[in-house]
């Protein structure tokens, strides 16, 4: 029973390009990454896996996107949370997240690594169209869980930092084609086809099968697009891909679909 206390537990709470909200918690603590909904909506979205906000302790954030942002300052004002982002996020996000008090705003270096009793956390850059984007590992013992969502490629730094994590939660953003073939404006298509725009299914699916070890247990698919993805193709191009490559998906590992409207079951690693 001890053993189970102290594992790390996670839930994508809502990942999408609507907003995104990812709750991680050990012994000691209970932390978001990003807050890219209204303070109900996630208020909402933690009753449904058994937690409430009251209990979260501090909030990191990846960039300034609204997607990832629009709950910061609700939360940080309505339950006191520590909220943690570089110096280029939180210029860019003032605007948007309102007065914060100075005792809950800490800048978090990008490149560096935050211990916060039993959970560390480590920061690294992406190539995103953001200010100054940075995304997380979490690590608890010897678990570790990897966030890697908008970024136009995964530089071999990155891959190097995440390496044979024990769960990752990845972007697949969108299908190549629904993309070429859509409504989107032609800039708008190359911002997201683009080095600093998303990853589409394939190179999710390639750049998991770069960073995957005997460690990974579990794999969310994250950040789907909702004029551009549909859960079922993300899925099975993913699913296809490293089938193809030899990888045994559904015995080594778990693939797992996320929702901008529903989260997943809370899991221990």
């Amino acid at each position: 029973m001890t053993q189970q206390k102290d594992q790390m537990k996670i839930s994508v709470l809502a990942s999408g390009s609507s907003g995104n909200v990812t709750y991680v918690e050990t012994e000691k603590h209970k932390v978001l990454i990003d807050a890219g909904l209204s303070g109900k909506k996630i208020e909402t979205l933690m009753n449904s896996i058994g937690r409430t906000l009251k209990d979260v302790d501090s909030l990191f954030v990846t960039h300034e996107h609204s997607d990832h942002c629009q709950g910061v300052g609700v939360l940080a004002r309505r339950y006191g949370m520590n909220v943690y982002a570089n110096e280029g996020t939180w210029d860019a996000m003032s605007k948007k997240v309102g007065k914060i008090p100075l005792d809950q705003k800490y800048v978090f270096k990008c490149g560096s690594v935050l211990s916060l009793d039993d959970l560390d956390i480590e920061s690294f850059g992406v190539s995103h169209d953001a200010s100054e984007p940075q995304f997380y590992e979490l690590h608890h013992h010897d678990s570790s869980f990897a966030i890697v969502t908008d970024t136009g490629y995964v530089s071999p730094m990155v891959a190097g930092i995440i390496q044979d994590a024990e769960a990752y939660l990845f972007e697949c953003n969108h299908d190549t084609e629904m993309l070429r073939m859509g409504a989107y404006p032609w800039p708008l298509k190359q911002r997201i086809l683009g080095d600093t725009g998303h990853l589409s299914n394939e190179d999710g699916a390639n750049a998991l099968m770069s960073v995957i070890g005997n460690k990974t247990k579990q794999i969310y698919l994250g950040h789907l697009s909702r004029e551009n993805n549909v859960k079922e193709l993300a899925h099975l191009t993913v699913d296809h891909m490293m089938r193809d490559h030899d990888f045994a998906v559904d015995h080594d590992f778990y693939l797992h679909d996320t929702d901008p409207e529903k989260a997943t079951p809370l899991i221990a690693l």
